[in-house]
């Protein structure tokens, strides 16, 4: 028996995975979920930034004019302060919804929607230092380790590039008018960030794969967890023949009432009783039509003797048959030989029974390959 500490090479059956996703772990990317929250925050503020600010200023414009009421009432104040604080609050929470939103779709593009109560249900394992301690040196641990290093010195070098590229244009932003400079400032910014967002679109194309196949390495099985899943599934093998033996059984019992439709029965002499039908007309070759052992090879036998149907002892064509020959089928190419052989015979002696021709002398012993018989120690399955 393999040990159940044998490395896992598999990869994970579909029961796994099904199993694994109603517990909740899914192949989720970080990465794509930085990209949607720092995508969408940025698109947010770049399309309604300017919608608000007009807003506010409009707003200050507004609130901030002193007359002698609001002088001689300060209360009035207190309304005003709520009007801002509402309009930047509204702002707020526009934006923040914008960002959870493309954070949600971010994760159910890469991992989809699993509902599922197991990740923040009480697990005591989870706090054993042992497995923590080994988890750091995991290969999903080492991956992240090297994937933020490659990230982080990505980005260091854009953004020193891109300063160092701008940073004589920007200082010179003091001596030009204001408008013309917070345009400039806008623009240079806006570049920047998509560049620093293009990085990050990068990362998340390769993370999303490489978290799927971390995931499914996670889930990999030995050959004896993949042997107890089919057994617990499948139920047990020795159980699985014995349901197998007791379905032919019933299906060989069925097939007792074909008999009579029969051109003739080979017996092995009792033990094994198979009948035997062909039609040139409709067949393109002969079929087993019925067959069993013991007490239904007798009942196949007292039937073909009621029905005045040959019965012909030729046990290792017999065996043979009943072995690899499947009921309501054409028999296999290599005893075609065998019961042809046996089928003239059979045709001979219902002539002589007609008075059509002379009875024919003793049954053909057809020869039959020896890979065939099921008695012998060679035999093919």
């Amino acid at each position: 028996m393999e040990s159940a500490s044998q490395d896992r090479n598999l990869p994970a059956t579909e029961r796994k995975l099904k199993k694994s996703r109603d517990e909740g772990q899914v192949a989720r990317s970080q990465d794509l979920s930085h990209l949607a929250v720092l995508g969408a925050g940025a698109l947010a503020i770049m399309a309604f930034a300017p919608l608000l600010f007009d807003h506010l200023q409009l707003a200050l414009s507004q609130h901030l004019h002193f007359n002698a009421s609001s002088m001689s009432h300060p209360e009035q104040m207190l309304p005003r302060m709520q009007d801002m604080a509402a309009t930047g609050l509204l702002g707020c929470v526009a934006f923040a919804g914008l960002v959870a939103l493309a954070a949600i779709l971010s994760a159910l593009s890469s991992g989809g929607l699993v509902f599922s109560l197991t990740p923040v249900l009480p697990d005591f394992s989870r706090v054993n230092p042992l497995k923590g301690f080994g988890n750091i040196f995991s290969k999903k641990k080492l991956a992240e380790i090297i994937k933020m290093t490659v990230i982080a010195i990505v980005l260091i070098a854009i953004t020193y590039s891109y300063l160092k590229t701008h940073l004589s244009a920007m200082a010179t932003l003091v001596l030009q008018p204001s408008v013309m400079a917070l345009h400039v400032l806008t623009t240079w910014l806006t570049q920047g960030m998509g560049l620093l967002l293009l990085v990050i679109v990068g990362v998340a194309l390769l993370d999303v794969p490489l978290q799927q196949l971390l995931h499914k390495s996670h889930l990999k099985m030995s050959r004896q967890e993949v042997k107890d899943e089919n057994k617990e599934s499948e139920g047990n093998e020795q159980i699985k023949r014995q349901r197998r033996a007791k379905q032919n059984e019933l299906a060989h019992r069925r097939s007792v009432h074909a008999v009579p439709q029969a051109d003739f029965i080979l017996m092995n002499p009792t033990h094994y009783a198979v009948a035997v039908r062909y039609n040139d007309k409709t067949m393109a070759a002969p079929r087993l039509i019925a067959k069993g052992a013991d007490l239904i090879a007798m009942t196949i036998r007292d039937i073909a003797s009621a029905h005045a149907i040959p019965v012909i002892q030729s046990p290792m064509l017999a065996r043979a048959l009943y072995a690899h020959a499947e009921l309501n089928e054409d028999i296999p190419t290599t005893l075609y030989t065998a019961v042809a052989q046996v089928l003239a015979y059979v045709y001979r002696l219902k002539a002589a029974l007609r008075g059509d021709a002379p009875m024919p002398g003793e049954p053909p012993q057809p020869v039959v390959p020896p890979e065939l018989d099921p008695l012998n120690p060679n035999a093919t399955a």
